[in-house]
């Protein structure tokens, strides 16, 4: 894997990534500029057992960006949720990784494009309004599309009785 052609080929799409998550630019620049570092560094090793570089490289743009906005909730002293401010036991890991599983196999029931406006909503944190204008809906029309990809989701979960 050639780094400098990986990176300059997924450019546009790592700033999209980064910047659809910290939304401003100049902090996107720097995190941008901390990935970069980070991927010449060696600090993130890629594994093609593991999927495509794009999909590890998108994984390695939203942790970093997630843990910039994290850094940044700590310095202006807010609270961290109780979810990210201790470590889980076995039990709770163990149960994460089930929930994990299982939420995994039931996006796989998903058509195509509901799968990716779960995602892009839901774990690239893309505001409804960006995701509306970008789809050629209104925002009211993105969020019912999400509200029943949500119930489609629960029904397979086991969360709602037919």
């Amino acid at each position: 894997m050639d780094l400098e052609k990986l990176l300059a080929e997924y450019a546009g799409m790592m700033a999209y990534i980064v910047g659809g998550i910290l939304r401003d630019p100049q902090e996107t620049e720097e995190c941008l500029g901390e990935i970069r570092l980070k991927l010449t560094e060696g600090q993130a090793a890629y594994d093609s057992g593991r999927g495509t570089e794009a999909a590890w490289l998108t994984a390695v743009c939203r942790n970093a960006a997630l843990d910039r906005l994290r850094r940044r909730k700590r310095r202006r002293e807010e609270p961290l949720p109780e979810t990210m401010a201790g470590g889980p036991g076995p039990e709770e890991l163990l149960l994460e990784r089930e929930r994990a599983e299982a939420l995994r196999k039931a996006l796989l029931t998903l058509s195509d494009r509901e799968r990716r406006l779960f995602y892009r909503k839901y774990y690239y944190l893309q505001p409804t309004a960006q995701l509306a204008a970008e789809l050629g809906l209104t925002e009211r029309a993105v969020e019912g599309k999400l509200y029943r990809i949500r119930k489609k989701l629960q029904k397979q979960l086991g969360g709602e009785r037919p």
